[in-house]
């Protein structure tokens, strides 16, 4: 894939990032998202992890909780997609906000597209 792109999962629309687009890697970074997302008219956010700053993994950075609380606040829901046990074997905090992550229905780490369609037709 070259550019981002949206992808109808479900009935819901999501853009679906290139993983060779600008590093998820900050508040900014979260917004131009959002605002990509809106003018589109996509409910979703779809990062490949190979895009998400390595500081994202470090919660002590605080950058995973930014980035989250925009997409909260601005009611886009945000899917990190692909493998992150890198990242949580390193950290027995971050598996366990991955974990818990996972039970809300705004941010979600899957390890694919076919996760979240599923996860899309779960919750709606």
């Amino acid at each position: 894939m070259v550019a981002d792109e949206i992808v109808p999962l479900n009935g819901v629309n999501v853009l679906h990032c290139a993983p060779d687009g600008p590093p998820l890697d900050g508040e900014r970074a979260a917004l131009d998202l959002i605002g990509d997302a809106m003018g589109r008219d996509a409910e979703v956010v779809a990062v490949p992890v190979a895009r998400v700053g390595e500081e994202f993994f470090r919660l002590r950075s605080g950058v995973a909780g930014a980035v989250m609380q925009k997409f909260v606040t601005y009611q886009v829901r945000l899917a990190v997609v692909g493998d992150v046990t890198r990242h949580t074997d390193a950290s027995t905090a971050l598996r366990d906000f991955v974990h818990e992550t996972n039970q809300g229905r705004h941010i979600w780490f899957l390890p694919d597209l076919d996760t979240l369609d599923e996860r899309l037709r779960a919750s709606g």
